[in-house]
């Protein structure tokens, strides 16, 4: 077999600088923001309070769009939601760099449809933390929207497709409007925060390396750094529950995104939600199934 077709079958085995076909402009946009990123904290290592408020504001909405919407909504299909807070949601979730919901979709169910096994997208248990964590996202191959979220592949959803670049810069570079301290702290840096704190789940939450099984884990203290996606972070639960709208199971675990359901629930703005199927994970085993 040719070294081109283990790469294929193996791509975590590619130099990390080579990016896969089709794959090029996702490099650059995180070599981009990260560069952006360091050169603002070194002109700006201390932003004012307004401006780090708004950027704080804006990564907590992006946040809420990628573990209300683009997770438990679209990927798992664990509640219904009012078409305006949808695409609301979905909004933030692209421009926090979440990438276009089809896409983000058919990523998810792909993995948990292959968890740890070397058909996952992005194992750590396969690839290593780094790979699990960022590669993936410019080294897979692109996500196969018709084969897992065909449902995805049009009507306003498909618009998302050709917004995702637009949105992207108007976050980029909204922060102009604040001088060049909003630029860089509003911008490039919240980007980055965002990225990887959505990058964590996939590494950080996977590196339970049992010999046999799910490798997922929480990790009670990622929940504070995610802002209002705090709940991700109980990922055993998410993967031993995973027709669960709710992912703090225990009254300890806060789930944002649960409490932001269930106030939605309460207005008439969320419906046929689903709970969780036992309330203790101990005796479970985990799902690889994404409904």
């Amino acid at each position: 077999m040719s070294q081109a077709a283990i790469q294929e079958i193996r791509p975590w085995e590619r130099p990390f600088w080579k990016p896969a076909p089709g794959k090029g402009a996702v490099l650059f946009y995180f070599v981009l923001i990260h560069l952006l990123a360091i050169v603002g904290i070194i002109l700006f290592p201390l932003p004012s309070l307004k401006v780090l408020g708004i950027a704080l504001g804006l990564a907590a909405l992006g946040g809420l769009g990628i573990t209300v919407c683009y997770h438990r909504l679209l990927a798992h299909r664990t509640l219904k939601l009012n078409k305006f807070v949808e695409q609301f949601l979905i909004f933030w979730a692209v421009f926090n760099s979440g990438g276009a919901p089809a896409s983000w979709v058919a990523y998810h169910r792909h993995h948990h449809s292959h968890t740890d096994t070397p058909e996952d997208i992005s194992s750590p248990k396969q690839g290593g933390f780094w790979w699990a964590h960022l590669r993936w996202l410019y080294q897979s191959a692109p996500a196969d929207t018709q084969k897992w979220c065909p449902e995805l592949s049009h009507r306003v959803y498909k618009f998302w497709k050709y917004a995702e670049a637009p949105t992207l810069l108007l976050s980029l570079c909204c922060g102009l409007v604040f001088g060049w301290q909003g630029f860089f702290w509003i911008g490039a840096i919240r980007l980055v925060y965002a990225l990887h704190m959505q990058c964590f789940i996939n590494s950080l939450t996977h590196l339970d390396h049992s010999e046999a099984g799910d490798s997922s884990k929480n990790i009670w203290w990622l929940g504070p750094l995610q802002l209002t996606a705090w709940g991700e972070n109980w990922h055993k639960n998410h993967h031993a529950n995973a027709g669960s709208a709710r992912l703090g199971l225990r009254w300890w675990q806060p789930d944002i995104g649960w409490y932001l359901i269930c106030a939605l629930e309460s207005v008439g703005l969320a419906s046929s939600v689903k709970r969780p199927r036992q309330d203790h994970l101990r005796n479970s085993s985990p799902s690889r199934t994404w409904n």
